[in-house]
């Protein structure tokens, strides 16, 4: 999986790499139980704090997207399961992208197409 950061945008670069590692998982670019680089690797490949990603990596395990073993390191999860809070959580961010695209002129069908195009993309199975 090739990880691309714009180390001058307004998101947080821990929040660039989660999120790309988000889309890794959800596309197949990253595999349940994949080992992940080491936080001094990926902070190296990357060119950025290995503080960085040390904080990635404890959001991407607090989420459940990851888990971390000191033995073994950083790897996917095998399982990733929904819960009652993360759906209100999407939602919430699902409502704000929603009234973004209405505001800027988007209509309903428009919105629900590219949905359509980016969802085929994803592969993740449980």
């Amino acid at each position: 999986m090739i990880i691309s950061l714009e180390l001058d945008g307004e998101t947080p670069l821990y929040e660039q790499l989660r999120n790309q590692i988000v889309i890794g998982i959800a596309t197949g670019g990253l595999a349940p139980q994949e080992k992940l680089p080491t936080v001094r690797q990926l902070a190296e490949d990357l060119g950025i704090n290995t503080m960085t990603v040390n904080k990635t990596y404890s959001l991407l395990k607090q989420q459940g997207y990851i888990v971390i073993d000191r033995r073994h390191g950083a790897k996917v999860s095998p399982t990733i399961d929904e819960s009652p809070n993360h759906s209100a959580e999407l939602e919430g961010q699902l409502q704000l992208i929603i009234a973004q695209a209405a505001i800027r002129g988007m209509d309903q069908s428009r919105f629900q197409t590219i949905c359509s195009q980016i969802f085929s993309k994803m592969t993740y199975q449980h």
